[in-house]
């Protein structure tokens, strides 16, 4: 019994692990997150490590995007526009981006 309750507290840390180290290219490829028509990653489906790997991503995304409308004196919502489409174009055939609203497979 006791062997048994390490091995599934093993076996969860493992997952934890893997879940943590995911990359945002895994996490796209496991169609858990996409882009969105706002410029940043998007939750399609996850745990709260995939939410957190998508907030930090966002919260470097907009920190660039802010100092990108400053230095092009336009506005954040103009640059995150742009990253948007540009997006949207690199986005790799199978991962998700947000049309109208609702997620699709590129």
């Amino acid at each position: 019994m006791k062997a048994k309750m390490i091995l599934t507290t093993i076996a969860a840390a493992c997952l934890s692990f893997s879940v943590m180290a995911m990359s945002i290219n895994d996490a796209k490829t496991q169609g858990l997150v996409g882009e969105n028509a706002a410029g940043y990653l998007g939750v399609i489906k996850g745990t709260a490590e995939v939410k957190k790997l998508v907030a930090e991503i966002n919260k470097k995304r907009k920190a660039k995007y802010q100092q990108l409308a400053k230095k092009n004196k336009i506005s954040l919502a103009q640059v995150e526009k742009l990253a948007a489409e540009k997006t949207y174009k690199k986005t790799s055939s199978g991962h998700y981006i947000q049309v109208n609203g609702k997620w699709v497979k590129k």
